[in-house]
C-alpha cells in the first residue's frame, strides 16, 4: 500500500499564501507528488480566504484553543477568520480519513499550519510554541505533522510507515 501524504498547497509552489506568494517547491515534496504520495490542500483557502488575503494570528498562538471556541483567528484589520479556518482544517482532516493519511507536511508557522509555532497575535513577528488550527485537528486525530523544516524527519516517519 503505497501511503498518501497531505502537503500544503504553497509547499509546492502554488501562489495561495496570505501574500500571493508561494514557498516551495521542494526535491522532496516534488519527488513524493511525482510518486502520487501527495494530497494537496491549502486550508485557508478551502475554508473560502482569497489570495492574497490579509495576514492573520491567534492571540496567544494557540489552535488547539480555536478548535475549542476559546481563541479567535483575526486578521491585521481586526476581522475574525475564525470560521474559515475551522471550515479548512475539517476539509484538511476529510481528506485525511478519506486517503488514510498518517502524515502531513505543513507550513511552518502559519495560523492554520504551523506544527510548532506560531504567531503571537500582535503581527509584530512574536513566535510562541504552539500549533496552526488545521495542524493541532490533525494531530488530535494521530497524524504526525511535519513542516518543511522537517523534511528529512517525515522522510524517516513515512519509511516507518512504509515498513509496517
Amino acid at each position: 500500500m503505497m501511503h498518501k501524504i497531505l502537503v500544503s498547497r504553497c509547499l509546492l509552489g502554488h501562489r495561495v499564501r496570505y501574500d500571493g506568494g508561494a514557498s516551495g517547491p521542494f526535491d522532496q515534496l516534488s519527488s513524493w507528488l511525482q510518486e502520487g504520495r501527495v494530497v494537496a490542500l491549502c486550508p485557508e483557502v478551502a475554508g473560502g480566504l482569497p489570495t492574497p488575503r490579509a495576514a492573520a494570528e491567534i492571540p496567544g498562538g494557540q489552535g488547539v484553543e480555536v478548535l475549542e471556541g476559546k481563541a479567535r483567528v483575526l486578521t491585521t484589520e481586526g476581522d475574525d477568520v475564525s470560521a474559515e479556518f475551522l471550515s479548512g482544517a475539517r476539509q484538511a482532516l476529510a481528506l485525511v480519513e478519506k486517503h488514510g493519511i498518517r502524515i502531513a507536511v505543513l507550513k511552518a508557522n502559519s495560523p492554520s499550519c504551523g506544527n510548532l509555532l506560531t504567531y503571537d497575535g500582535t503581527f509584530s513577528g512574536t513566535r510562541v510554541q504552539g500549533q496552526g488550527v488545521t495542524a493541532a485537528l490533525l494531530q488530535h486525530h494521530g497524524v504526525q505533522v511535519f513542516s518543511e523544516l522537517q523534511l528529512p524527519e517525515a522522510a524517516a516517519a513515512l519509511a516507518a510507515l512504509a515498513s509496517l
